[in-house]
């Protein structure tokens, strides 16, 4: 007798169960469903994106080479789509600035790569390589006022393109003379951290050119940085 109750009590135990799980289901049972269909929905989101992505990256890409070889390489830099990549935008402006430099316009594409650094908003190493790019494509012919602002700012400790910038300033020294100062500056750039090998063969070659032998280039330089004049 007493097996035959506790085999009933365990079937209405069961029956309870499922009763308690079916009810949880119909009230719960969407919650799993909902989280599956989203992991499955941000998967296929993912996957397009990043197939646009490579698509437009690879037609940018066409759209280089074929501007390479266009009769008006300036005209078909220019006109590339870079599809709202502000670094694509701002390598076809760099691309077509070089070709307008090809072409013996240094001063057109000097201006070109101002005018494309001041558009970039969330790149700085991007803004600060249009502008570089600007002072070495315009050399002697930009004003020595605005060489001089650009390169002090480029030239800030810390800055993506310190080096070079200061290498500019030195080149900007020895085009007005200023040889003595020039070589202050070269020696205390050679004892810099980080220096290239291709940037200190640069300087060295500097150096000689200046009259002063490489053994004397190694030394410690003065504390006080030269800076380019203004003319």
């Amino acid at each position: 007798m007493a097996n035959q109750n506790d085999s009933f009590i365990d079937e209405v135990t069961d029956d309870l169960r499922r009763d308690r799980l079916f009810k949880a289901l119909r009230r719960f049972g969407w919650i799993p469903i909902a989280l599956i269909l989203a992991l499955v929905g941000g998967a296929i989101w993912r996957e397009h994106s990043n197939s646009q992505a490579e698509t437009a990256a690879r037609a940018w890409g066409d759209a280089v080479l074929a501007a390479e070889d266009a009769p008006d390489r300036v005209a078909s830099f220019s006109g590339i789509d870079a599809q709202g990549a502000e670094g694509r935008r701002m390598l076809s402006e760099m691309l077509a600035a070089g070709a307008e430099a090809d072409a013996g316009q240094p001063d057109k594409a000097a201006e070109r790569l101002t005018a494309a650094a001041a558009t970039v908003t969330d790149d700085p190493i991007l803004h600060d390589l249009a502008m570089l790019k600007a002072v070495m494509v315009a050399g002697a012919g930009m004003d020595a006022a605005e060489r001089d602002t650009i390169l002090a700012e480029l030239s800030k400790p810390g800055a993506p393109f310190e080096l070079l910038a200061l290498e500019q300033k030195a080149i900007a020294l020895i085009g007005a003379g200023r040889t003595e100062d020039a070589t202050m500056l070269i020696r205390q750039v050679q004892q810099k951290d980080g220096i290239s090998e291709a940037l200190r063969r640069r300087l060295a070659e500097m150096m000689i050119t200046l009259g002063v032998p490489p053994e004397q280039s190694d030394g410690p330089g003065p504390q006080t940085m030269p800076v380019a004049p203004a003319n």
